[in-house]
């Protein structure tokens, strides 16, 4: 049985003084959460946040989660995502599951190695190892204590005895709502054998010269196929991203109305990139050309990025166009706190 389609937003929650609509840290915070609740009246299905380091973007993700978790009853809540370098594996573990517990077990939290970072070995100022390998150990490390595992002996006068404590609390299949973000089909295959859903954003580390759809649509199909040959139970959730940004006033015409909407080939990271391109324009132009992108179509969840800057109400109205204008020619339907 398959997911239905979802589609969620995605926010980097960036903030500067005197710029836009979001000027201090605590503007970006309250609006992610006010933006949470009105995309949850909307019927959206999703609220993320991107988690950024040494910048100012969105940091610490779980205070916030768990401030959403509270303010909304449906909509799910998530990363997208928590760079695992940066992280202590069992005191993440009891953050989740409180941020879990209070949104009544509607996390979704996308981890991975993360995406470059502006500190020089940022990792190493927050006392871990920068080395990409060190991330896979910590998430292994991360789901045995979400899943209940003893991870260390209890105290028996002074000396450990053969009693091995988890930590506390535990939020029952939290372990069924971690997803691996991924940036090329290697990593792919290996959340699909890890048994992770798959995060694929708007950009892979790798450029095979087809189109950013195709590439990500064939990362999907290789995962898919992993999964299965490991055999794991349930059947795994996908997700991409994607920047939709509808032109329907002169406003919108003036600040996105030059975006390009092509893919780009660049370096990032020590390896030839590709970016997916944006869908600008008439919302009915963007309904028919986002029905065509392979990965939308082979995905579960759609992540919308938010031009967080611009406040609220033009993030909120935006979502409102995509709801109705443009989601259902992917397959989505209306989703209402009441249905829930």
């Amino acid at each position: 049985m398959s997911h239905p389609k979802r589609i969620g937003f995605l926010s980097f929650g960036a903030w500067h003084p005197r710029s836009g609509e979001t000027n201090s840290p605590a503007d970006a915070l309250r609006q992610t959460v006010e933006l949470s609740i009105a995309a949850e009246e909307i019927g959206i299905d999703g609220a993320f946040v991107r988690v950024h380091h040494f910048s100012r973007h969105l940091s610490a993700p779980f205070p916030l989660l768990a401030a959403i978790g509270v303010r909304t009853n449906r909509i799910e809540i998530g990363t997208g995502v928590i760079d695992m370098r940066y992280e202590n594996p069992l005191y993440m573990a009891e953050e989740a599951a409180v941020a879990d517990l209070l949104a009544g077990g509607r996390l979704q939290l996308g981890i991975s190695r993360g995406s470059p970072e502006p500190a020089y070995h940022g990792a190493e100022a927050f006392g871990y190892s920068v080395d990409a390998a060190d991330a896979r150990e910590k998430t292994a490390e991360f789901r045995a204590a979400i899943a209940g595992a003893g991870v260390v002996p209890a105290d028996a006068g002074g000396r450990p005895s053969s009693v091995l404590l988890a930590v506390e609390p535990q939020s029952d299949g939290l372990g069924d709502r971690i997803w691996w973000g991924s940036g090329s089909r290697e990593t792919a295959v290996w959340a699909g054998e890890q048994g992770m859903n798959l995060m694929s954003s708007t950009l892979l580390l790798e450029n095979t010269d087809v189109p950013f759809d195709q590439l990500q649509a064939e990362q999907i199909a290789l995962f898919r196929e992993a999964w299965a040959k490991a055999g794991h139970p349930r059947e795994p959730r996908v997700s991409v991203s994607r920047t939709v940004v509808p032109i329907t006033s002169d406003l919108d015409r003036r600040l996105f109305g030059a975006n390009g909407n092509e893919d780009q080939v660049g370096w990032l990271d020590g390896a030839i990139s590709r970016f997916g391109r944006s869908y600008t324009g008439e919302p009915e132009r963007i309904a028919d050309e986002l029905a065509r992108d392979e990965a939308v179509r082979a995905a579960d969840t759609l992540l919308l990025t938010v031009p967080s800057q611009l406040g609220v109400d033009y993030n909120a109205a935006m979502l409102e166009t995509i709801a109705r204008e443009i989601a259902p020619a992917i397959g989505w339907g209306r989703q209402t706190s009441a249905a829930a």
